[in-house]
């Protein structure tokens, strides 16, 4: 049993990628058991495979009645069962809501879909890049002349999707506790990443947000929250918004010139940024470390995933450890009463079959009654 506050909670994650693993591997992080449902005949296993990290997998053939009713029996024991197919294909399978409720109807039900279980759009195909493209997100992000650009697919598959699937079955999980009642969480990666837009839709509706991008206070349209580039070819980010701090960059930074003092006057901030960026692109990254780092500037180096590792406040926290070789992140958030921790690295497909089945209350006799069938 893990530690954290979901020690006890007993999770069956059926195989997916993107979101859903990193979705299982955040309640594997804070204590929960998980129990990942591979095909029989997959393959993975690599330790590269960060967000597979700390869970246990079983492979079962879901074309086989046996391996269905196995699952169902798992089921009966689990408190949370989370799925990121198709719409439909666990119906398909035997193992829709009404099923699985059935037999557990305490359960919680998550899924995960880019489009949502329903609409004109949810048989689709479609990844992190088409689902952000409906909210907003991603015209917004980008050069101002130019294309938008992913934000890699943080947006729609890790914020809007599995940190919205983590949070409504842990809400779910929290009713079922009070109510002996399980439910469904219809988790859409668009309904997510909307829904992180939140306060650009408070701004558009203020007449404080405009389409054309860089012509906006976050999207790089102001001149005190932006990146720059340094002499050395790295860059910074400044994100001086407060007047005190503002007033600190200019300290920091020399901006002398009164024509500074309009902060707010969006027709300047494009002579604001040329001016600032001339001044930036006069020392290196490191120099302005020395300078800005660690005051309320609002200031960071731009770091590469490779130099996250060393940066001295993310070695003090151990924000990345390394485990069987592999620097990855740590536990994220932190608990002071029920410590979280990685509870081990990513599971061979099917490696733990026999081991899971026992543990979960199947026999000897059981197991290889399975093989026999051919559905383990």
């Amino acid at each position: 049993m893990g530690k954290g506050p979901l020690s006890g909670v007993k999770v069956l994650e059926f195989a997916g990628i993107g979101p859903g693993p990193f979705c299982a591997m955040l309640l594997s992080d804070m204590g929960a058991e998980v129990i990942r449902i591979d095909r029989k005949g997959a393959h993975g296993g690599s330790k590269f495979d960060v967000t597979a990290r700390g869970r246990k997998s079983i492979a079962l053939d879901l074309k086989n009645p046996d391996a269905i009713e196995t699952v169902l029996k798992l089921v009966e024991q689990a408190d949370i069962l989370q799925e990121g197919f198709r719409p439909g294909v666990m119906e398909r399978l035997g193992l829709g809501p009404d099923v699985v409720l059935g037999r557990n109807p305490k359960i919680v039900y998550g899924r995960m879909t880019g489009w949502g279980q329903e609409g004109p759009l949810a048989h689709a195909a479609g990844h992190d890049i088409n689902y952000i493209s409906l909210t907003g997100a991603l015209h917004a992000i980008g050069p101002k002349e130019g294309k938008p650009v992913p934000p890699l697919n943080l947006v729609g598959d890790f914020g809007g999707g599995a940190l919205y699937l983590a949070m409504g079955m842990l809400a779910a999980l929290h009713s079922a506790s009070a109510t002996g009642k399980g439910q469904v969480v219809d988790t859409a990666m668009t309904d997510g990443a909307t829904s992180l837009m939140s306060m650009f839709f408070g701004f558009m509706a203020s007449g404080m947000w405009e389409d054309d991008r860089y012509r906006n206070m976050l999207d790089g349209g102001a001149h005190f929250y932006d990146t720059y580039e340094c002499s050395d070819g790295k860059f910074v980010s400044l994100g001086s918004i407060e007047p005190q701090f503002y007033a600190l960059l200019r300290e920091k930074a020399g901006l002398n010139d009164p024509a500074f003092d309009a902060q707010m006057d969006k027709g300047q901030w494009p002579d604001l940024k040329e001016k600032l960026s001339t001044v930036m692109k006069s020392k290196t990254r490191d120099e302005w470390c020395e300078i800005m780092e660690g005051t309320d500037i609002c200031f960071a180096p731009v770091l590469s995933i490779g130099e996250t590792i060393d940066h001295p406040h993310n070695a003090a926290r151990k924000t990345v450890v390394e485990i069987d070789g592999v620097a990855q992140p740590n536990v994220a958030p932190r608990f002071f009463g029920t410590p979280s921790e990685i509870q081990g690295p990513p599971p061979e497909a099917g490696g733990n079959t026999d081991e899971v089945l026992t543990a979960w209350g199947f026999s000897s006799d059981d197991i290889a009654g399975l093989k026999t069938k051919e559905a383990i």
